[in-house]
């Protein structure tokens, strides 16, 4: 996607458009003036089987009436033919993946006014909205204030509003929602976030997985069982470890079920090697460890663990990418056709650089500055900074 540079021109190449709504536009805009077809042919100057033909999409208007239309129903050209620009999925995937990259490398105000110019002309691809919202919340910490990247999380909540209300998939309104009370939490409405999730908690979910797989077998297609369950059992495993690691922080303040908590999600990650599978998840455990330690006033365990996240995240984990291992040697494909493939939502000297700051600007580390194993972590840490950083 080459044209695709900062200062994008809009990628048409990627661009489809939906079939042509002409017809349903019509009979909307008819019934909303309260007219007949009748009424409405002998105003355009044709017969009512004309009318009757455009509306049931038999056939479309000649093209010298358009112009007549849109004024009559006083909307312009493009909506009366329903005219809506959309990209594709991989469209969508290159072009997120260049504009994380550009906020990896160009001013951020730049960037974000391409994403603001990108909405406005894709403004009803609903599946490209959800993720320029998505890119906005992963690099709203680079706004660079406190007030700016709150005015960039209320342009992402706005956007994923819009997805949730507007679009027909209701696994992408879904996720929306999600996104939505995830930028109103972060925002500090934690009440906005909670009425918005109240009740999506409580369903038991019977999962799918088991059911399609079974249906594979009866179709004798084994492998595409082995499939699906291995998928399932991947999402799943990275769900209850990512619970863990956020219910390590409710822990706090009993330290007996904080210990417990941290142990088995160490036992999770061992039992199914996180740490090679997906890595970052194993890297914001051991920060949330550390934060919890260093919460408790036990230095001597927050350094402990602060010293195993850096040798970690200075380990052998370089390209980040999401893949498979020997056990879940069957989901790739299903890999390669999540929305951005292998890759993750943030460039990757982005991440170095978060995984720096974690430690070295969190002021809940501020009383183990003075200690030497703190100042090693933290030299060990900026070896991982892109170059323009180091």
């Amino acid at each position: 996607m080459s044209r695709l540079n900062s200062g994008y021109n809009g990628g048409e190449e990627g661009m489809t458009m939906k079939e042509i709504n002409i017809g349903r536009i019509i009979m909307k805009k008819r019934h909303e003036k309260g007219m007949t077809q009748e009424e409405l042919a002998n105003y355009i100057g044709v017969s009512k089987a004309s009318v009757s033909k455009w509306e049931t999409g038999q056939s479309y208007p000649d093209i010298t009436f358009l112009p007549q239309l849109a004024a009559l129903f006083n909307i312009s050209i493009d909506e009366l033919m329903g005219y809506e620009p959309q990209m594709n999925k991989e469209d969508i995937r290159r072009l997120y993946l260049k504009l994380s990259a550009d906020f990896a490398s160009e001013p951020f105000d730049k960037v974000i006014q391409t994403c603001r110019d990108i909405v406005r002309k894709y403004y009803s691809c609903f599946p490209l909205l959800f993720h320029i919202g998505a890119l906005l919340v992963n690099h709203s910490m680079l706004a660079g204030d406190r007030e700016k990247t709150s005015s960039v999380l209320e342009e992402a909540k706005d956007l994923f509003v819009r997805v949730r209300e507007e679009s027909d998939d209701a696994e992408l309104a879904y996720q929306s929602l999600l996104m939505e009370a995830f930028c109103a939490l972060i925002l500090g409405n934690a009440g906005e976030a909670a009425g918005l999730l109240e009740g999506t908690c409580r369903r038991i979910i019977m999962p799918a997985e088991p059911l399609l797989a079974s249906a594979y077998q009866m179709l004798g297609k084994p492998k595409e069982a082995v499939s699906v369950m291995q998928v399932g059992i991947y999402q799943y495993l990275v769900s209850l470890f990512s619970e863990l690691t956020d219910y390590l922080m409710l822990c706090t303040g009993d330290r007996k079920h904080f210990e417990q908590t941290f142990n088995r999600a160490l036992e999770v990650a061992g039992a199914f090697e996180l740490e090679k599978l997906h890595p970052l998840m194993f890297i914001r455990l051991y920060l949330n460890a550390a934060l919890g330690f260093a919460a408790q006033g036990n230095q001597e365990k927050a350094l402990d663990v602060l010293e195993k996240y850096a040798e970690f995240a200075t380990g052998n984990i370089y390209p980040l990418r999401l893949h498979g291992d020997e056990y879940f040697n069957a989901i790739g494909p299903w890999i390669d056709e999540l929305d951005l493939g292998s890759n993750i939502p943030r460039d990757e000297r982005i991440v170095r650089r978060s995984m720096v700051e974690a430690v070295t600007d969190n002021p809940a580390f501020a009383s183990l500055k003075g200690e030497f194993r703190y100042r090693r972590v933290v030299e060990k840490l900026k070896s991982i900074l892109p170059d323009e950083c180091s």
